[in-house]
């Protein structure tokens, strides 16, 4: 993880949640920025690579119930109800739409240690769950709104590979920055709780650039195969 987020500080977890995001996130992950570069087409990851990432994006979160829908059934804060009713019908919309683009740009690429990359990123899924089924409030709902806030970054890797393989992007319905933001503040404000979201949205973060790590390492094992 990078640590060029703050670490907590009482009373302003929503500022801290977005900056968490934005240091730790798809966005700040140079394996994941390659693939917004579509002007620069020799920077562009390569179809493979794209397949590649859609394959193991449907291990990490193509199943349901997923960490929204688990956070769900953790939350009793009413402030958070609504938005976790629309983040999971969008996610589920999402879950089809990742399904749709992986099965479009085609399997995974043969790479040298696949069966071991799959347990990895299973190990993730695993530890996903348990983020999200945690009993400590607010822990689960750090790591959906991190989620939410992150997928962002994450769907424009997916647009792209979309494109690649000759399909329209679907437009992403989940609960924009200032809605998740708004939701924060509201559920946050002790000093308990506020930890709690900021463990959670770092656990996330933390297993989404394991998942760039692993595929940037597969797409070296590649090019060192040829």
């Amino acid at each position: 993880m990078s640590e060029a987020a703050p670490r907590y500080q009482f009373g302003d977890i929503s500022r801290i949640l977005e900056a968490l995001v934005a240091a730790d996130g798809t966005a700040a992950h140079a394996y994941a920025n390659r693939a917004g570069a579509s002007v620069a087409r020799d920077s562009l990851l390569s179809l493979g690579d794209l397949a590649d990432g859609a394959y193991y994006l449907c291990l990490l979160h193509g199943r349901h119930p997923g960490v929204i829908d688990h956070a769900a059934t953790r939350s009793a804060d009413n402030a958070a109800r609504a938005w976790l009713i629309e983040a999971a019908d969008s996610f589920a919309t999402e879950r089809a739409y990742l399904t749709q683009v992986s099965v479009a740009v085609g399997p995974a690429p043969s790479t040298a240690g696949q069966a071991d990359c799959e347990t990895t990123v299973g190990q993730q899924r695993h530890a996903l769950d348990m983020l999200a089924q945690s009993d400590r409030r607010g822990c689960a709902m750090g790591a959906a709104m991190a989620l939410v806030l992150d997928w962002r970054a994450v769907r424009h890797i997916l647009d792209m590979a979309a494109i690649r393989a000759g399909l329209e992007p679907h437009r992403c319905t989940l609960p924009d920055r200032a809605a998740t933001l708004e939701v924060a503040r509201a559920i946050g404000g002790d000093d308990v709780v506020d930890r709690a979201i900021q463990f959670g949205a770092r656990q996330l973060l933390n297993q989404h650039r394991g998942l760039w790590d692993l595929l940037s390492a597969r797409a070296d094992v590649r090019a060192r195969q040829l």
